[in-house]
C-alpha cells in the first residue's frame, strides 16, 4: 500500500469514527426535546343504575343539558365513549355533586349548598371493548335529596362548595349568574318541598284600647299629589335567562390524582432538551473531542507524508 493510500485510509477512519460518535449526541438532543404527555380531551358517557347495579332507563349516553327528575338519581356509571384513542397514563376526572336549592329548577335554585360529592378518574381501561357485558364500570354515588335539589355531573375534581382553599371553587348561585361547576356534562333538578323548615306564624298581639279623652295622633304627612316617590334601584343582577352550558368533552387531568404518588415535573409541563446529569452528554462530548483530536493528528500526519 502506498503512502498516499495509507493517508487516505487513516483520514477516512478518523472521519467515520467522528460521525459514529457525534451522531448519538445530536440524536439525543433532538429526541429529548419531544414534549411529554399528549393527552387530549375525551368524551364521557354515563347511565343510571339501581342499588343492584342494573341500568335504569336509557342506556349509555352523552346527552347534556338540564333535566327534571321524577325520582332523584343516586348512582351514575361513567366511562369513555367508544372509538377514542386514549394515551397511556392519561386520566380524566369525572365528579358527581348533590346540592340543596331554593327551588325545583335552575331558575328558582337560588344559592346552592353542597351536600355530597364523589370523584373517579377514567383512563384507557374505561374504554368499551368487545366483551362489555362482563365489564364493571366506575360508579359515582351521592346522597338522594329529600327536598329541592340539583345534581351535577361534571368533568373535573374541584369541589364547588364556596370554599377558598386548594381544590375548592364557588358554589352555584343563579341570581348572581355563578354557573359552576365548570366542565358541566349534565344536571338534574327536582324536589317537592323546601329544604328550610317553615317558621310557625307568631300570634298577632291584641290592639291596646284607646282612651276616649286622649287626642288622636295627627295623620302622617303625605307628599303632594303632583310628587311621586322614585322607585328603589335594585343592585341584584337579573337572573340568567338560560341554563348553564354543558358538554360531554372532558379535559385531561393536569396532575396526578390525590391517591397516586406525587407527579414528576415532566408529568405536568413539557420537558426541555435534557442537559442535566441524567443525560450522558458529558461522556458523549468527551468521546467526540477525543476522536476529533485523533482525526486532526491523522490529517496532520497525512500532510507531512505528502510533503516528504
Amino acid at each position: 500500500m502506498t503512502r498516499l493510500s495509507r493517508s487516505r485510509t487513516s483520514a477516512a477512519v478518523a472521519a467515520t469514527a467522528f460521525i459514529a460518535t457525534a451522531t448519538p449526541l445530536f440524536g439525543a438532543a433532538a429526541a429529548s426535546a419531544t414534549p411529554a404527555g399528549g393527552c387530549q380531551t375525551a368524551t364521557v358517557q354515563y347511565r343510571f343504575v339501581d342499588a343492584a347495579g342494573k341500568p335504569v332507563g336509557a342506556d349509555w349516553t352523552s346527552q347534556g343539558g338540564f333535566h327534571q327528575w321524577s325520582t332523584a338519581p343516586g348512582t351514575v356509571e361513567v366511562r369513555l365513549a367508544p372509538g377514542q384513542t386514549v394515551g397511556e397514563g392519561c386520566k380524566y376526572p369525572v365528579s358527581l355533586a348533590e346540592y340543596t336549592t331554593e327551588g325545583p329548577n335552575w331558575y328558582t335554585s337560588g344559592l346552592q349548598t353542597l351536600v355530597d360529592h364523589a370523584t373517579v378518574y377514567l383512563g384507557a381501561d374505561d374504554l368499551p371493548g368487545a366483551d362489555d357485558a362482563k365489564r364493571t364500570w366506575q360508579k359515582l354515588t351521592v346522597k338522594t335529596p329529600d327536598c329541592y335539589g340539583q345534581i351535577d355531573l361534571y368533568g373535573d375534581d374541584v369541589i364547588y362548595d364556596g370554599g377558598s382553599g386548594e381544590g375548592h371553587g364557588p358554589a352555584p348561585y343563579q341570581p348572581d349568574n355563578v354557573v359552576t361547576p365548570y366542565h358541566l356534562i349534565a344536571a338534574w333538578n327536582g324536589g317537592d318541598k323546601s329544604c328550610t323548615p317553615e317558621q310557625p306564624n307568631s300570634p298577632t298581639p291584641p290592639a291596646s284600647p284607646s282612651t276616649p279623652d286622649s287626642p288622636s295622633s295627627p295623620p302622617a304627612s303625605q307628599p303632594p299629589a303632583d310628587q311621586t316617590t322614585p322607585p328603589a334601584t335594585s343592585t341584584t343582577p337579573p337572573p340568567t335567562s338560560s341554563t348553564p352550558p354543558t358538554t360531554p368533552d372532558v379535559p385531561p387531568l393536569e396532575s396526578t390524582p390525590p391517591t397516586s404518588p406525587a407527579p414528576s415535573p415532566s408529568d405536568s409541563t413539557p420537558p426541555l432538551a435534557e442537559t442535566g446529569s441524567s443525560a450522558p452528554v458529558g461522556l458523549i462530548a468527551g468521546g467526540a473531542a477525543a476522536v476529533i483530536a485523533l482525526g486532526a493528528a491523522a490529517l496532520y500526519g497525512t500532510r507531512r507524508t505528502r510533503r516528504s
